[in-house]
């Protein structure tokens, strides 16, 4: 794993060979930040990783200058390497919870500036997490939020839908709130 941009540019960790996570690749990542970067300013914002598999998006975030970055979790060891990594890094603003993403976003009531979303291809939910998201008005207004996903889905049609990217096999929808005044659900 590899930090693209930041204080901690080109910082690399080994991430296990027994590890199932499906990581971001660095092309897919870069482009990411690269669209981001035009439509929030990442210094001094709160983030949510969610399904953090091996907290790339997450260490990316802090080396941006993200305030406070929350990720979370369910698998031990990739937990425990994202604290592995952490703890390397001295990095203090990162609040890792080990735990089911859909219970922390049903017990959640902190708003994020950033939200980014990686759910495993195959899980059976990954369709209810966007709107799970917006009508638990979990994003700030100006907020932007980010689900990666395989190509088969689209979510065009849902409320603060803005646009889809693709990198290669990888699909980012990306949402963007604007106003609390409107009703999203």
């Amino acid at each position: 794993m590899r930090i693209v941009s930041g204080k901690y540019k080109s910082r690399r960790f080994d991430v296990p060979h027994s590890f199932q996570a499906r990581p971001t690749t660095d092309f897919a990542k870069e482009n990411l930040f690269n669209v981001i970067a035009n439509r929030i300013d990442l210094e001094d914002t709160m983030a949510l990783d969610l399904f953090s598999g091996t907290g790339s998006i997450s260490f990316e975030l802090l080396s941006r200058g993200c305030k406070e970055v929350v990720c979370v979790e369910n698998n031990s060891v990739h937990y425990a390497f994202i604290k592995k990594v952490q703890r390397e890094l001295k990095d203090e603003r990162l609040h890792a919870i080990k735990g089911d993403v859909f219970r922390f976003l049903h017990a959640c009531r902190q708003p994020f500036d950033f939200i980014f979303a990686d759910p495993p291809y195959a899980l059976k939910e990954l369709p209810q997490i966007p709107e799970i998201i917006l009508s638990r008005n979990l994003l700030n207004n100006n907020g932007v939020f980010v689900m990666e996903h395989p190509k088969e889905y689209d979510f065009s049609a849902l409320p603060c839908f803005t646009q889809r990217r693709v990198y290669g096999a990888v699909n980012f929808s990306i949402f963007e709130k604007q106003d609390d005044s409107v009703s999203y659900y």
